[in-house]
């Protein structure tokens, strides 16, 4: 009953100084709206930003790589066992750049629970040949299906279709960016040369564009036997192997222990793309820290509001005070005041921030260097509505206290003398 009547008296308040009431709560609505508005967007566009890498990523990589021999003949020695041994000039040994054992490993992790699935590649350096213009590239021969399924190969074929690289040994799907320099069109020849000086002609049956042009203007994707075919290479001859898992936390311990029990280099994706998560985290910081000083702005109005309102109302608080209300009930009347404002402020914040995200995340959005992305990217996780509600609430109640505070030490007989 005590509380219903604090209630009441606060809801008058706030009501007889109607322009201070809608000054406060709007300080709230925006400070709460433009949180809204900055955190969807920022991490839409965040969530696209690392999309464009590591959607296209393997939470695992297995490669072999090309490197010198840890050990020296001559450290194997046991004659020069306890000499000090300075070596220069150490090459790296004659290998193959192939996984060995490639297809055994492959049929293993197929059969392992944790992962979701596996495609090998054959990488190649190439000559892209046409008229008299050459132009340094990387090609890849990939299983497209796997890879469309695993990788959303499919999202970043611009022109003609992913199954054309299936369906012949004599497509290519040509990067955006070599097709441009090259003035290639589909259904044009193209000649690459590798670097062991095998000659492919390949037919374009379709473009590839990444939305990074590093990438876009030297990489083009065949299936696996055309790669092989440009390397000169057998069947069997597989440069990496790509795994996707249905828990990427679970990339680093397996890639230790693919390391340790097949003898060959792996990376998990963090390692691989820890610029990326870090670039990440550093704008989401600041998204929130800008976010957090705009709800602080508008908790110091209140503050100020709340603090005229009590000079204001030095008579009623002095009335109150000497019929009977205690300097707690006084305290709660200026809480509930502070609450009411936060409340009313924030829903009207997480309309307008709502509606304003809808807005831009229809609004068109075209750029060549994003050819899948017709809109700005928005996220709407309702964790961001739940977080803003509570920084209303929070930053209101403790703008609202100090000022609640001094009110209950107010003295009605001073103020009554005072009249």
């Amino acid at each position: 009953m005590k509380n219903t009547v604090l209630l009441k008296i606060a809801k008058t308040h706030l009501l007889a100084r109607k322009k201070q009431t809608a000054v406060a709560a709007l300080g709230v609505t925006f400070g709460i709206g433009a949180f809204i508005i900055l955190v969807s967007f920022m991490t839409g566009l965040n969530g696209l930003l690392d999309g464009l890498i590591l959607n296209r990523t393997p939470h695992i990589r297995i490669y072999n790589e090309v490197k010198p021999s840890e050990k020296q003949p001559i450290q194997r020695s046991s004659d020069y066992k306890s000499a000090y041994h300075i070596i220069h000039s150490v090459k790296p040994k004659k290998t193959k750049n192939s996984i060995y054992n490639n297809i055994p490993l492959l049929e293993v992790l197929k059969r392992d629970k944790r992962v979701k699935g596996v495609t090998p590649l054959v990488a190649a350096r190439v000559f892209y040949v046409s008229g008299s213009t050459q132009l340094n590239g990387n090609v890849s021969g990939i299983d497209i299906v796997e890879q469309t399924r695993l990788f959303n190969f499919g999202d970043y074929v611009t022109r003609g279709e992913p199954a054309g690289l299936a369906n012949s040994e004599n497509g290519i799907v040509i990067g955006a960016g070599v097709a441009k320099k090259l003035s290639l069109d589909m259904g044009d020849y193209i000649q690459l040369v590798s670097t062991t000086g095998q000659i492919v002609s390949l037919k374009i049956v379709g473009f590839f564009q990444s939305g990074l042009s590093d990438i876009d203007n030297v990489q083009s994707y065949v299936n696996i036997k055309t790669a092989q075919r440009i390397q000169g290479q057998p069947k069997d001859y597989i440069t990496d192997i790509y795994v996707k898992l249905f828990d990427m936390e679970q990339a680093l311990p397996m890639t230790l222990e693919i390391q340790r029990n097949y003898d060959v280099n792996a990376i998990d994706i963090k390692s691989a793309n820890a610029q990326f998560e870090t670039g990440t985290s550093v704008r989401n910081m600041i998204t929130y820290a800008v976010s957090v000083a705009l709800l602080i702005v508008a908790g110091f109005g209140i503050y100020n509001i709340l603090n005229m309102l009590i000079f204001q109302k030095m008579n009623d608080i002095a009335i109150l005070k000497a019929t009977g209300f205690s300097g707690k009930d006084v305290r709660n009347i200026f809480l509930y005041q502070a609450m009411m404002i936060g409340l009313a402020g924030g829903a009207l914040g997480l309309i307008v921030g709502y509606l304003v995200s809808l807005l831009i995340s229809v609004s068109p959005f075209e750029t060549e260097a994003l050819p899948t992305i017709h809109t700005f990217p928005v996220n709407f996780e309702i964790r961001f509505y739940f977080i803003g509600t509570i920084f209303a609430l929070l930053t209101t109640f403790f703008a609202g206290l100090m000022p609640a505070r001094k009110a209950s030490k107010i003295d009605p007989v001073e103020i009554l003398r005072g009249q």
